[in-house]
């Protein structure tokens, strides 16, 4: 390629490419090398107490999909929390966004109010929500021998515990889905609302036929970066039960930490992570061409 056929930078072109460097090199520092090392280490023995770093191959990999808690009790308890945490947050939130789309006197405090969850770190209201079911003076279990019925150890039973986590996480999530339907609502053209309100159209017919297919991507977009993101829980299952009790409520993110940060064998669960960041891209992937499909009916 002759001198004169070479791209050129203009001062304009250097001085975004300034801009740009801080950020591009805090993101290598601080996601691209701990990746690769992290992907180096999920090839080793690589333990605290062993130094010697040997190369192993595929074996943690093997050992991960192998293990019968991995796959019995590990990947059911995430699918099965990701798939009922997302969709009772969308199906609340899309409740309190119907709700709050209508003029009422009040309405800006309730927003408010139903806001306030987002504002609280979700450690906190694990701790929270572990207080309150304590089994000894937790409030649910003091209600319920007030009222002549038996308390119950809730976060010592496998279901009761998870129903627990599913509950609290919930509870966090659901004003997140209730802002932004809330903005895709308010977004929607007024005149076929207008036109169905001449025509005499019921109100459930109107959200069926015209709301909820007007509103159907930004659902779907909701719903793939919630997805995803629960895949990923960690404190407030780590806070609440710390994925007991045995390992009945262990989620995916619990089993690569214990691995790598109680058990000290880092190769191992760094395997493990590789692995669900792998079954993240996969679902993303899938999530995504859904999403894409939806927009398009």
């Amino acid at each position: 390629m002759s001198a004169s056929r070479r791209p050129r930078f203009g001062e304009q072109q250097r001085f975004v490419l300034l801009l740009i460097a801080p950020a591009a090199l805090l993101l290598i520092a601080f996601q691209v090398l701990p990746i690769v090392i992290g992907a180096n280490a999920s090839f080793r023995d690589w333990a605290l107490y062993n130094p010697r770093k040997s190369w192993v191959g595929l074996a943690h990999y093997q050992a991960v999909i192998t293990d019968p808690a991995f796959l019995y009790v590990v990947l059911p308890n995430t699918f099965v929390f990701m798939v009922l945490s997302v969709a009772g947050a969308l199906a609340l939130g899309l409740a309190l966004a119907l709700l709050l789309n209508r003029p009422f006197p009040g309405q800006k405090l309730v927003q408010t109010v139903l806001l306030l969850p987002l504002m609280v770190a979700p450690v906190i209201a694990a701790i929270m929500i572990r207080w309150i079911f304590n089994d000894q003076f937790g409030i649910v279990n003091v209600v319920l021998e007030a009222i002549g019925l038996e308390g119950q150890p809730w976060l010592v039973q496998r279901w009761s515990a998870f129903a627990i986590i599913l509950l609290t996480d919930i509870w966090l999530w659901t004003p997140w889905f209730t802002l932004l339907l809330l903005a895709g609502l308010q977004s929607l053209p007024k005149e076929p609302f207008e036109a169905a309100a001449i025509d005499g159209t019921s109100t459930w017919r109107v959200f069926r036929f015209l709301t909820l297919p007007m509103l159907r991507p930004v659902i779907a977009v909701c719903v793939v970066i919630r997805a995803i993101d629960a895949f990923r829980t960690f404190d407030i299952v780590w806070t609440l039960t710390g994925g007991g009790p045995g390992r009945s409520t262990e989620l995916f993110s619990l089993y690569a930490y214990v691995h790598a940060f109680l058990n000290l064998d880092l190769g191992r669960g760094s395997a493990a992570a590789i692995i669900g960041a792998a079954i993240i891209l996969v679902l993303g992937v899938a999530l995504y061409r859904l999403v894409d499909r939806i927009a398009k009916a």
